[in-house]
């Protein structure tokens, strides 16, 4: 029989502030990652520094940000009122403390009531504070949160504000680093929720003067119907337009200067709001999603006290626009029954367009119908006894599952063909890794309507194992990865799924869910060691340090990696390139070069891009 264990006072133990933020880091900032996708831990870390130069902005002190990223050091510059210097070191390190719990100085802050920082601090090998204030600057240095460096106040010429430079902590953050379009898009979010602010990246500008209006225009893919409406007030903000070809309904959504990357309230209030004017408009009961059909929208709001689901702060849970007051949905609708309604009836002309668009939305949708009852009885029927998909046990649209909640980690594999899709389902984690086999090459669906996916079979299932048919509201798992081979064919099922993607959920790409997996191209080997090789460079490398004559293997396709070898690859170090459409291109333009008629343009870009690889194995090894 086997001992009980002993439970005595030995047993209690009290973590310092730091130790528990490094014991538990994803309940401060949400999951780690290797910054390979937006929402990963090391772009949390630069937010919550730069959340405070945000509130110093909107409490009217300091109009400039300079933010400098290099070699995984990151260092924030504001010119707001700088810490007070006799509080410098406690509050980057005294957890509850800050300013931000009394809503006079910060009425509707941004950062974490006096978490953010600490957090910083305490997942960072090298952590500095400098303070300028009246004169005088205050300094202190830390390493993984403990303090090394204490310097004494002293008299300073440079201009007031605060300095934080910190490096993430490998050990946490696994062969990280920043992916600098990602960090582009933070600094464009926080112009445009900011008119007036001028935040600088590595020297570049980054300024806004519309607002949310400047938003849409510039992640606007491809033409809208009319003119972006501009609705202004107090604490709320919303832009509003239709786009020309998409499918379905685009939001941004903030909260305090947030981005609230999976909505909430404010959100929901919004496509309610939308609804509710549009049919008194038009004195009619129109179908919700024939109104919402290709809306394009952004709503900001600033509340007192938020709520947020998580400590990342990315889905609003308020109910009311500060405690005891209006709630969101009430405050939401009636600024837009007033505002939106009044242009509505001062522009004519575009309301007779969003009356054609709603009108044309709902006959596709009739249109639909029939096919899309067939396919979905085909979908359920599948789902029961779905070869083609191998699910996992947690879901993104689950509900919250306490501090084991790993949503997060949910990961379709859309792979291509049986043996590839063996090993990925053998060596996959069942809780959070789902696979989905492809039966060779999808269909090209560019230029093709929507009722494709409903009679193509295999798209049909995919959308259902995606739960995206009525947008991103429900999607089943955060990471979507294309996991083919590293060959021709392998590039072409990629470009073709991109292209479906693309091509009909185009804020699938946009909101950072699709991915392409990097599998190992070679592995060289001697008596005692492995190495797996990601590109030519790494296998030379790998031969000239492990030779004489090592064994090289290479890997024709993912078929050929044994499921033993294939967990290291899906594993903590999985290697995923997320796929992005720069700002400069619209999806349309992309689909139409790579996926259209075979034009000279794109002959010419082939004939420029082509390389000669020289195989330098034969000289390494002789």
């Amino acid at each position: 029989m086997a001992q009980e264990a002993q439970y005595t006072e030995d047993n209690i133990r009290s973590l310092e502030w730091d130790e528990h933020i490094r014991l538990r880091p994803g309940m401060y900032i949400g999951k780690l990652g290797d910054g390979k996708s937006p929402d990963d831990g090391i772009y949390i870390l630069l937010k919550e520094v730069l959340d405070n130069s945000i509130d110093e902005f909107v409490m009217g002190a300091g109009k400039t940000i300079e933010v400098k990223i290099q070699d995984g050091q990151v260092i924030v510059r504001d010119y707001g009122r700088g810490i007070p210097l006799g509080k410098v070191v406690d509050v980057v390190s005294k957890i509850n403390t800050g300013a931000k719990y009394d809503s006079k100085a910060f009425k509707k802050s941004v950062g974490l009531n006096g978490v953010g920082a600490k957090a910083v601090n305490a997942l960072s090998t090298e952590f500095t504070v400098q303070a300028y204030r009246d004169g005088k600057t205050k300094r202190a240095k830390f390493e993984y949160g403990k303090l090394t460096e204490d310097d004494a106040i002293q008299e300073s010429s440079q201009r007031k504000g605060t300095k934080i430079t910190f490096r993430p902590d490998l050990d946490i953050f696994h062969n990280y680093r920043f992916m600098i379009e990602y960090v582009e898009k933070m600094m464009w979010n926080y112009a445009y929720l900011n008119p007036g602010l001028t935040l600088y990246l590595n020297g570049e500008k980054f300024y806004s003067e519309n607002g949310l209006k400047d938003l849409l225009k510039d992640n606007l893919d491809g033409n809208t119907l009319h003119d972006i409406i501009h609705l202004k007030g107090e604490d709320i903000e919303i832009a509003l337009t239709h786009n020309e070809r998409m499918q379905g309904e685009q939001y941004y959504s903030f909260v305090n200067g947030q981005h609230t990357t999976q909505g909430g309230t404010h959100q929901n209030a919004l496509r309610e709001g939308i609804v509710n004017v549009m049919r008194d408009f038009y004195n009619k009961n129109f179908d919700a999603a024939d109104i919402r059909a290709c809306v394009i929208a952004a709503i900001s709001i600033k509340v007192i006290e938020p709520v947020f689901e998580s400590q990342t702060k990315t889905k609003l849970g308020s109910l009311e626009m500060a405690p005891g007051e209006v709630h969101v949905r009430t405050f939401v609708g009636n600024f837009l029954k007033e505002h939106l309604d009044n242009y509505l009836h001062r522009n004519p002309q575009v309301a007779e367009i969003i009356l054609k668009k709603i009108q044309r939305a709902e006959r596709e949708r009739k249109d639909l119908q029939g096919i899309r009852k067939l396919a979905r009885e085909r979908a359920k029927k599948a789902s029961l006894h779905n070869k083609k998909l191998r699910d996992c046990r947690a879901h993104l649209n689950d509900a919250k599952s306490g501090k084991e909640d790993r949503r997060l980690e949910t990961t379709l594999f859309i792979t291509e063909g049986d043996s590839a899709s063996g090993s990925i389902t053998k060596s996959r984690d069942v809780n959070t890794q789902a696979v989905f086999s492809l039966k060779g090459k999808p269909l090209n669906s560019y230029g093709l309507s929507k009722k494709v996916v409903y009679e193509n079979e295999e798209f049909n299932l995919l959308q259902a194992a995606l739960n995206i048919e009525d947008g991103l509201d429900d999607l089943r798992y955060n990471n979507v990865v294309i996991a083919t081979d590293a060959d021709v064919d392998g590039m072409h099922i990629r470009l073709l799924l991109i292209t479906f993607f693309l091509q009909f959920f185009p804020e699938l790409v946009r909101e950072g869910h699709l991915y392409i997996l990097q599998t190992p191209l070679f592995r060289v080997r001697n008596k005692k060691e492995t190495r797996y090789c990601f590109t030519p460079e790494e296998k030379n490398t790998a031969i000239s340090e492990l030779g004489p004559r090592p064994e090289i293997t290479r890997f024709k396709g993912l078929g050929e990696i044994s499921p033993d070898e294939f967990k290291y690859f899906i594993g903590e170090d999985i290697r995923l390139e997320p796929v992005m459409i720069s700002k400069d291109y619209t999806s349309d333009d992309l689909l139409e070069f790579y996926m259209g008629k075979n034009t000279p343009k794109r002959q010419e870009f082939i004939i420029d891009n082509l390389r000669v690889e020289k195989n330098l194995e034969e000289e390494l090894l002789n």
